[in-house]
This record gives structure tokens, sequence and C-alpha cells, in this order.
């Protein structure tokens, strides 16, 4: 196989998701890149997806018996995997025959080039933007942009630039980056992981691209459904946990005080206000956990 084309490792998740799953790979069957190898582990705790290696013979197909979250998946296949550069993929995504050319080519164009995301267009509305680049985090609020979002894609967004964090439903990385940074962290387990991830490339020299000759389109929120209680939880858990992980020195007493005299007020009235229990009970759940680990207990997985 020519320099050119270095084997790429297509990783994604299967949870309870066959048919979606099955039209991904129906996807990936027609892309022009040579030389890939695509790996399907299957988190489901329902209906496993046996039958995705009947259909799609030519996956690695691994089914772990339980539900890994986000981190635990991707890390098993990230082992099983055996390409130059590895690229972790939604199941809830199609992608463009072409799509992985340019996303190769701008990581061989620099070898401190880490991390690159495709342009990525929502599913069901395919000339709208969902990702474009991120702003970058602020350290004390936690809170980011994303570049583009609900825009219409004119080709305002078709420059290739450096961009503060991937997305997670497409990030492909390097394996000699990799073998650097390490796995994922698995206490995330869901939401935020890819975030923290991102903050080790980066603290380990690399950068972050956006490649918008790159297209994917992506079937938001499938897995975990819009407004569960499920996310509700991982994202108060993990927002904080991120914040605790990647902010140091005064930035890091700011951004407690910011988080406990703002936002844990604000988000725990807004839920009083809705008369919403559900959604209160899991973000109080997913904030409590902070409490009971302490910074040992968050810095023991890498």
């Amino acid at each position: 196989m020519p320099a050119d084309f270095p084997k790429v490792s297509i990783i994604t998740i299967n949870f309870n998701g066959t048919a979606v799953t099955a039209e991904l790979l129906q996807s990936l069957e027609k892309i022009t890149y040579p030389d890939i190898e695509v790996v399907v582990v299957d988190n489901s705790t329902k209906t496993p997806g046996h039958e995705l290696s009947i259909r799609f013979p030519w996956i690695k197909y691994l089914e772990t018996g339980e539900n890994r979250g986000f981190a635990g998946g991707n890390n098993q296949g990230i082992e099983l995997a055996t390409g130059d550069y590895i690229f972790l993929l939604n199941n809830d995504t199609e992608v463009a025959p072409d799509f992985l050319e340019p996303l190769v080519a701008r990581m061989q164009s620099d070898t401190t080039i880490g991390v690159v995301c495709p342009k990525i267009l929502y599913f069901d509305e395919p000339d709208t933007i969902q990702f474009a680049g991120f702003l970058p985090i602020n350290p004390i609020t936690g809170r980011g942009f994303s570049i583009g979002y609900l825009e219409k894609d004119k080709g305002q967004y078709n420059e290739a630039r450096p961009t503060s964090r991937a997305h997670g439903a497409a990030m492909m990385f390097s394996r000699a980056a990799m073998e650097k940074v390490g796995l994922m962290a698995e206490l995330f387990f869901l939401y935020y992981e890819e975030m923290d991830y991102c903050e080790r490339f980066k603290r380990a020299g690399y950068t972050i691209w956006y490649e918008p000759k790159s297209k994917i389109w992506h079937k938001e929120s499938i897995s975990t459904g819009k407004g569960s209680t499920l996310k509700t939880y991982y994202y108060g858990r993990n927002r904080l946990l991120y914040l605790r992980r990647n902010t140091f020195g005064f930035q890091r007493v700011l951004m407690y005080l910011y988080y406990f005299i703002i936002a844990v007020p604000k988000n725990l009235l807004g839920y009083l206000i809705k008369g919403d229990t559900a959604h209160l009970k899991a973000f109080w759940q997913g904030l409590a956990w902070n409490f009971s680990n302490g910074s040992a207990d968050i810095h023991d997985k890498k």
C-alpha cells in the first residue's frame, strides 16, 4: 500500500441500535479510501448486534457484554485497532464517500497535528451545520460554543484551521500521538470524555484541526434521547469533573466560585420552576458524585 494511504481504523460503538449501525456500515462500504478497517464495539444491553458481523463480514466485531460507555467502548476498539490513524465515529452518522482522504492529508501535512475533525452536518437537514470547529472552553464557566451551529452551509466555513477541541461524533488521531497521550479516561463514561482527551493531546504538544473538505451527517441524540435524565445526570456530573481535571491555579478557585454561586443554583432553580423533579434529581446526583470522588479518584485514570 502506498505511503500516501496509511491504514485508518474506524471505530464505532453499537448500543442497542443495530439498525442505525448497519446504516453507517452501508455508508462506509461506499468510501473511496483504499486502506481501512472497521471495528464495531457492541455495548448493547438489550439486543446485541450479532447480525452485523454476518451482514458485514469485513468488520471486526467485539461484543463487550455490558455498557462500557463511550470511553470504555472506544478504548476496547483502540486496543483492537491496527491502523496508523484511529477514527472514532458515532454509529448515528453517515459519511461522504471521499471523507477520509482530506483528513489523512491534513494529518500528514504536519506532525504536530494530533487530532482532526470533519465538518458535521445534520442528517435530517443536510445543509445545516452542527460543527465547524469550536471556540475555546472558558476555564471558569466550562462553557464553549460550536462555530457555525445551526447555520446553513453556504461555504462560510470552508477553510481548514486549528480548533480548540474535537467533536466526539467524529474525531481522528494518529497512533503516534495516542501512544504518548494514552487511552480515554473511562471515569467519564458518557459526555465530556472527548473534551478531556483533547486537553491531554494539547498538553502533550499537539494541535487539533477542523478540516471542512471532509463531511459527515449526524443523526443527533439517537442513543440517549433528547432531554433524557441520563443525559442530565452525566452532563451535570462530567461538566464539573472536566473542570476539576483541566482547570489549574487561581482559575480553579474562580471556577468553583462561579460553579457553586451561579451555575448550580441556576440549574436547580430552573428545574424547580418547571416542577421537573426527575431532572432535578438527576442533576443533583451528578453533582453529588463529585463530592464523593476526590482529587486522587479523578486523576487515577488518564
